[in-house]
């Protein structure tokens, strides 16, 4: 059995994490804290960043840190634990951003106290529920730079490696932080936890893509971890899953962006290139009096190249008035670029036509879930042929 570290719970207690695995050590320190009744609201913690014993004065210690005392504007995730942080940066009078839960409904949220809010209040917003009811929107285009990020952890090393509870959002909206210009290389970095969360952690386990730390703060210490490994310096494509890009949209809306200024930004399903954006529009190809026959309606092309199209998707359930145009925006919103689009608008659906069944499916997995007025779309893989 392989040691990966000793985790320290007290100058007199510790306790060997055995396994080589993220998943490992999530698992045996998530039990350790239940087990040892270290653990807090919200129990189990498994599967959580896990709230603990004392993480409220372990916060009150961030204001000994200058990277705090000298910020502006803080990113802080939502975790439980973070609670006191969040209450310290609104009480500062500093710009608090939240993440939203899940990248849902953009990136993140800027909180915002009611005028005159009293102690009582601020620490109202700083909960979970505040973040909910005290908070506005930050777009992508807003003008934002982050001075300081304060991250939760499942377990972290003093030489700065971090894991998370293993969803990778952590990791994402720092990568996204970095896309739209909200944070650089020079930000610092600082994650709350309990002492038996800090251990040893093989650096083999550290991946590009993965958020390091500068400051670890515990109920009995403050670290400075002096992690001298690169943060991401970008939002890594070939990480990010087709169902990641159809559940985040402000995650669709980033990669459109990254897409017009000629990055590559291929998923980690597509074939080494197969599915990049085609940037050369070509003139529609008449469509064939058989095929017309056969698919009924009007036609509308949304794009169009000298490939013959071997695999389409129906897109059904379409709402009685929309219009082609909405669905061809919703369609380019989600880096979705068939070589034409069928229009038949009667039988309340389109066609999308693609030169392969890989680009196909690829496309059938982005569509998953779109919404168009109330209507939730019906997206179904179509005919194939032979090329």
């Amino acid at each position: 059995m392989c040691i990966v570290g000793l985790l320290f719970i007290s100058r007199s207690q510790s306790f060997v994490v055995t396994g080589v695995s993220k998943q490992s050590i999530r698992e045996q320190i998530w039990d350790y804290m239940e087990s040892h009744d270290l653990a807090d609201f919200p129990r189990p913690v498994h599967h959580r960043i896990p709230n603990f014993k004392g993480s409220y004065l372990a916060c009150q210690s961030i204001r000994d840190l200058e990277v705090f005392a000298g910020t502006q504007e803080v990113k802080v995730d939502p975790d439980k634990p973070l609670e006191g942080v969040r209450l310290l940066a609104l009480q500062s009078k500093k710009t608090l951003l939240v993440p939203t839960p899940r990248l849902r409904t953009g990136l993140f949220n800027k909180i915002t106290p009611p005028p005159g809010a009293t102690k009582d209040i601020l620490r109202k917003c700083a909960t979970s529920q505040g973040v909910r009811n005290f908070s506005v929107p930050v777009g992508l285009d807003a003008s934002v730079l982050v001075d300081l990020v304060v991250v939760g952890s499942v377990a972290v090393s003093e030489k700065g490696w971090r894991i998370g509870k293993g969803e990778g959002y952590a990791d994402l909206e720092y990568a996204m932080m970095v896309s739209m210009g909200a944070v650089h290389e020079g930000t610092p970095v600082v994650t709350i936890v309990h002492d038996c969360q800090v251990i040893d952690i093989p650096e083999t386990l550290v991946e590009d893509h993965d958020l390091t730390v500068d400051y670890i703060i515990t109920p009995t210490r403050v670290i400075t971890t002096g992690c001298a490994r690169p943060k991401p310096t970008g939002i890594t494509w070939s990480k990010v899953s087709c169902e990641m890009l159809t559940k985040i949209p402000v995650l669709r809306s980033l990669r459109e962006r990254e897409r017009r200024a000629g990055k590559d930004v291929t998923l980690q399903s597509e074939p080494g290139g197969q599915q990049s954006i085609p940037s050369t529009v070509r003139r529609p190809r008449a469509i064939p009096p058989s095929q017309a026959g056969s698919l009924g309606g009007s036609h509308s092309s949304l794009q169009v190249q000298d490939t013959q199209p071997a695999a389409t998707v129906c897109v059904g359930n379409l709402p009685y008035d929309t219009r082609v145009r909405e669905l061809k925006r919703a369609v380019r919103e989600l880096g979705v670029r068939p070589l034409r689009l069928t229009w038949q608008g009667p039988q309340h659906r389109a066609i999308l036509h693609y030169a392969d069944l890989a680009a196909a499916q690829e496309a059938l997995s982005l569509l998953q879930g779109l919404h168009l007025g109330a209507n939730t779309l019906r997206v179904t893989l179509g005919q194939q042929t032979d090329t």
